[in-house]
């Protein structure tokens, strides 16, 4: 960057740069937004980030993030522990329950096998789940993988993998679009699909 530019605002920048969906542009105004708010609301936004690693964590059961361990979802004895849903991110976890369709259990893979991006099903949390189901009292294994080549890749890895131990395999219908994220499905089409899953 220009010499004009102070280096804590260019650091500021290329660190804004480097989250998803934020451009060059976008990580300049918000930088420069920062500047002229009130020294509070940077040091709000300091603090939160700051938070946001020191007090989460992964619950050891479901693998979603939370403050508590185990989280509030898994703490929770009213939600119906026969049922599992196998979700890539906890985004998704926040999409299945804005739509209030489920009152299950989780289970956050940590992403899809996608052998281009160099992720095998040694990078999720695959056996995590093999060991929860292993347990027999989980009795149907409802799969939201995001549909598309990575997603339908996984949802097989993991059908293949829980197949032996018993427990029913679903998958969420297709009213959900190809190639679209779980986490930007409206609650509708969410509803529809868990009504319409088939099983693998």
């Amino acid at each position: 960057m220009s010499k004009a530019i102070p280096e804590p605002v260019t650091r500021l920048i290329e660190a804004f740069s480097r989250l998803p969906g934020i451009g060059p542009k976008t990580a300049s105004r918000l930088t420069y937004h920062l500047l002229r708010a009130p020294d509070d609301v940077s040091e709000m936004l300091a603090t939160a980030v700051g938070d946001l690693k020191a007090k989460t964590r992964y619950c050891s059961v479901c693998y979603n993030i939370t403050e508590d361990d185990p989280c509030a979802i898994c703490a929770d004895d009213a939600r119906d522990k026969t049922q599992i849903v196998v979700v890539e991110e906890p985004l998704d976890v926040l999409a299945v329950e804005r739509a209030g369709a489920y009152q299950g259990r989780y289970h956050v893979l940590h992403g899809a096998i996608s052998p281009v991006d160099g992720i095998g099903p040694e990078d999720l949390k695959i056996r995590e789940l093999v060991e929860r189901v292993r347990g027999g009292t989980v009795l149907e294994v409802i799969v939201a993988t995001n549909p598309g080549m990575e997603g339908d890749a996984t949802a097989m890895y993991v059908q293949r993998q829980l197949a032996p131990l018993g427990a029913k395999i679903t998958r969420l219908a297709r009213g959900l679009p190809t190639g679209g994220d779980l986490e930007y499905v409206d609650s509708v089409t969410l509803l529809r699909a868990f009504q319409g899953r088939h099983e693998l």
